[in-house]
C-alpha cells in the first residue's frame, strides 16, 4: 500500500500507538489501514452418493477441479457466501447444512470454511469462473487434479466420515507454502 484510501496521502509502515504490529498509517489523517486475512467460503454439495465439483476457468489452478468456493463478501454470513459462490460458480441451488471444515492457511493469510450442503435439483451448469461442472462419486474424484489442498483435505474427511457413519466438524491448518510449480498435492 502506498497511498491512504481516506485522503490520498503517502502512507508510512510503522507500529501505530496502542498497537503491537506494523501497519500502514497515514501521517496526514492518522488513518490506520488494517490488512487482515481473507475468508474463503464454499459448499460440499451432495446429490445421492455424488459431490458437485467445478473445473476452474480462472487462475490460480486454471483447469483443475474444486468445490464451489470463493471470497466472502461484506454484509453476508459465511453460509450465505457458500450458497452465493455455489450459485455463481455452478449455477446450482443448495440447502446449506452444517459447517464441515475450517482450515487455516496462514502462508497466504486465508481461512477456508466449507459447509455440507444438499443440491436442490440437477439444474446446474458452469458459471463464469468454471469450465465444467459435474457430479462425482468417490471412485471418480480426479484426485491428481484437485486445485487446492484445503479441498482435498475436505473431500478426504467427507469420504472417511461417510464410510464410518460418524460425521464430525473438522479443523486444520496448512502451514507449508504451496508446492513449487503450482502442482497439487496428491490426495493419498
Amino acid at each position: 500500500m502506498k497511498f491512504c484510501s481516506s485522503c490520498g496521502s503517502t502512507v508510512e509502515f510503522r507500529v501505530p500507538p496502542g498497537d503491537a504490529l506494523p501497519r500502514h498509517v497515514c501521517p496526514t489523517c492518522s488513518t490506520v489501514h488494517y490488512q487482515n486475512p481473507k475468508i474463503v467460503v464454499g459448499a460440499l454439495a451432495e446429490w445421492e452418493d455424488r459431490i458437485l465439483l467445478c473445473r476452474r476457468a480462472i487462475e490460480p489452478r486454471l483447469g483443475m477441479w474444486t468445490l464451489p468456493a470463493g471470497f466472502m463478501e461484506n454484509e453476508e454470513s459465511t453460509a450465505q457466501g457458500a450458497a452465493r459462490e455455489t450459485l455463481e460458480e455452478a449455477c446450482a441451488r443448495i440447502e446449506v447444512g452444517p459447517m464441515y471444515t475450517l482450515i487455516d492457511v496462514p502462508a497466504i493469510s486465508q481461512v477456508h470454511i466449507i459447509y455440507r450442503a444438499r443440491l436442490l435439483d440437477l439444474d446446474f451448469r458452469p458459471g463464469e469462473e468454471s469450465l465444467e461442472v459435474a457430479l462425482f462419486a468417490e471412485a471418480d474424484i480426479p484426485w491428481e487434479q484437485i486445485a487446492f489442498r484445503t479441498i482435498a483435505m475436505t473431500l478426504r474427511h467427507y469420504f472417511d466420515d461417510r464410510r464410518s457413519g460418524n460425521w464430525s466438524f473438522h479443523t486444520g491448518c496448512i502451514t507449508a507454502p504451496p508446492p513449487a510449480g503450482g502442482k497439487p498435492v496428491p490426495a493419498g
